[in-house]
């Protein structure tokens, strides 16, 4: 059985609620020819160019940087799938504490499908633990979904899957919420909970604006939250650059 097929299944199980197991027990007839980087999902848009830029402040009132690039890059999963590489870097005072490139890929319905990670954090310039990387079709990690076609409100889906090392899982708790974030006034937002059976206390509220992606995730855990300052578009020379620059480099 092609891998693809084994992942697809396994995150379709999860998307419809009827199943836990994480190993998919039979094939679909659903082909890697089905998906495709162009990711045009209105509540997770990613056109190469467009740049997030937040602003995250953490329980102790620490201040941190995130800049989130869809990339033109795109990245031949060992599943078989093609992905958009999309760069997420996370800096204090412009030292890089971590870095990583995301992997997503859209099926013909309009599901956006999150194929794996290349991550690293760091401690003072060097790398202190890859922890949390995987790639879909590599030893037991699976395709998650990050985004449904059509979220309605009681959605479930498994978000990735690689036993003990990336195991989120996110709901569609709301649709039609409001907030106010530094880049402007959003209304109509679809609200999510993220969670991971390997941190049980952990609960992120992502809000999601339509034709925008996400504005506001918040920790309810711990009352930290990342805001949305702007969204931009760079040039396409550096949309490659942020695809193709090793971990912890500038870009």
């Amino acid at each position: 059985m092609p891998r693809l097929a084994v992942a697809l299944t396994c995150c379709l199980v999860a998307l419809t609620g009827c199943g836990a197991d994480p190993v998919a027990t039979k094939a679909t007839d659903t082909d890697p020819s089905e998906f495709t980087t162009e990711v045009t999902n209105p509540w997770f848009p990613l056109e190469p160019g467009t740049r997030w830029t937040y602003r995250e402040t953490t329980e102790d009132g620490e201040t941190l940087d995130v800049i989130v690039t869809a990339t033109s890059v795109t990245h031949e999963i060992a599943n078989g799938a093609t992905a958009r590489v999309v760069r997420d870097t996370v800096t204090r005072d412009g030292e890089v504490l971590e870095d990583t490139l995301d992997w997503y890929a859209q099926d013909g319905a309009g599901t956006v499908w999150y194929l794996g990670e290349d991550t690293a954090e760091f401690e003072s310039g060097q790398v202190a633990t890859r922890e949390g990387s995987f790639e879909a079709g590599v030893d037991t990690a699976r395709a998650g979904v990050i985004m449904p076609a059509s979220p309605e409100v009681g959605t479930s889906y498994r978000q990735e899957f690689y036993k003990g090392h990336a195991e989120d899982e996110g709901e569609v708790l709301a649709t039609g919420r409001h907030a106010t974030v530094p880049a402007g006034d959003y209304r109509d937002l679809l609200l999510t909970a993220d969670t991971t059976p390997l941190e049980p206390d952990v609960l992120e509220h992502k809000y999601y604006a339509s034709e925008v992606g996400l504005v506001l995730t918040i920790d309810k855990e711990t009352g930290g939250r990342e805001e949305l300052l702007s969204v931009t578009q760079v040039s396409s020379a550096e949309a490659r650059r942020a695809g193709e620059a090793r971990l912890g480099e500038a870009y």
